[in-house]
């Protein structure tokens, strides 16, 4: 390499760490990352030193190595500083390294299918999502690829169409289908980095994710609405002891968790206890509107509880008891951020 075209790459590689500096120190403000900043990207400094550009280099290292993925995907899902070049620039920065970990891959599962996300047509018809599609859109970043694909990914297909036929979140979690992509995903080793697997593995991604916020928003409406069903009936408690609530749950209040379900499912899916509380709950709304339609119901004991949070959320106030959600990592997250 010449002295000229070392000092371009250099050149190249301080732009790029002082647009993603803002991102990882932001990020690390909010998971309480405790590192060191590093001084010279603090600085803004325009023209460093190659030791500075080798000191920058390293802190995005470690910082990587301390970034957990179920961070970074919540991150990217409630953050406004990542626009799509932003988006583009960070998955770009994974893609380059030399060397990569079980980590990188899965932070290269979850970026490959939300930078899809962000660059497909949003009314994008599943007829139109064959790999050569997914490979142009992707171009950009794992540029031009053959479309040979490897018999190992065949399963894919088979478990894509296995997965549309779920009828309710509750068969799709508890038919083994997540844990069959996600051991397929971890199985591959080195070969998941080749960029046909990385399109493939988007293309199935981004096809679970549809079946997966179709489901979720299924039974969250299924809730609300016997909800409301129940509290024309004349029901303003459930014993909700089944989805880790009370045993004398009011009604508005699920209500209430259930519309701020709505929003934390709209970013990302994961298998972990949200998503086992939705499913309880659902069973325990279908099982109080069966006890309703079987004789009339007698008022509870939770009605001055109930009019209480109605009065609460009348005035804007939250229950300071709703229950707190995180998105989970391990083996209970489909994807461990958010993909299979």
């Amino acid at each position: 390499m010449t002295a000229s075209s070392q000092l371009s790459q250099l050149a190249g590689e301080w732009r790029t760490a002082r647009l993603l500096y803002p991102l990882y120190s932001a990020l690390a403000r909010e998971f309480v990352i405790e590192f060191p900043p590093c001084a010279d990207l603090e600085a803004g400094v325009e023209a460093p030193p190659q030791e500075s550009v080798e000191h920058a280099r390293q802190w995005l290292v470690d910082m990587d190595e301390r970034i957990q993925v179920h961070q970074l995907r919540q991150f990217l899902q409630t953050t406004t500083l990542v626009g799509d070049d932003a988006l583009c620039i960070l998955l770009l920065h994974h893609l380059r390294k030399p060397k990569r970990t079980d980590s990188d891959r899965d932070k290269l599962d979850f970026l490959l299918v939300q930078y899809f996300s962000h660059a497909a047509p949003s009314r994008l018809e599943e007829g139109d999502l064959d790999l050569e599609y997914v490979a142009q859109v992707l171009e950009p970043v794992l540029g031009a690829t053959p479309m040979a694909i490897p018999a190992w990914l065949s399963p894919l297909d088979e478990l894509v169409q296995a997965v549309n036929r779920a009828r309710t979140l509750n068969e799709l979690l508890t038919s083994g289908l997540l844990d069959k992509g996600r051991k397929l995903k971890h199985s591959s080793g080195a070969n998941y980095f080749l960029p046909v697997s990385m399109i493939a593995f988007t293309r199935f991604n981004f096809l679970m994710r549809r079946v997966f916020f179709r489901l979720m928003h299924q039974d969250l409406n299924a809730i609300l609405d016997g909800l409301r069903d129940l509290e024309q009936k004349g029901v303003t408690s459930l014993d909700c002891r089944r989805a880790q609530f009370s045993a004398d749950e009011p009604t508005v209040r699920l209500r209430m968790i259930c519309q701020s379900w709505k929003v934390m499912f709209h970013a990302e899916y994961s298998s972990g206890q949200p998503l086992r509380m939705l499913v309880d709950l659902r069973a325990v709304v279908d099982a109080g509107l069966a006890r309703a339609a079987r004789g009339p119901a007698k008022s509870t004991a939770a009605a001055p509880r109930a009019q209480a949070a109605a009065a609460g959320a009348k005035s804007g106030v939250s229950p300071s008891d709703a229950p707190e959600f995180e998105v989970l990592t391990g083996t209970s997250d489909p994807g461990n951020d958010g993909q299979v």
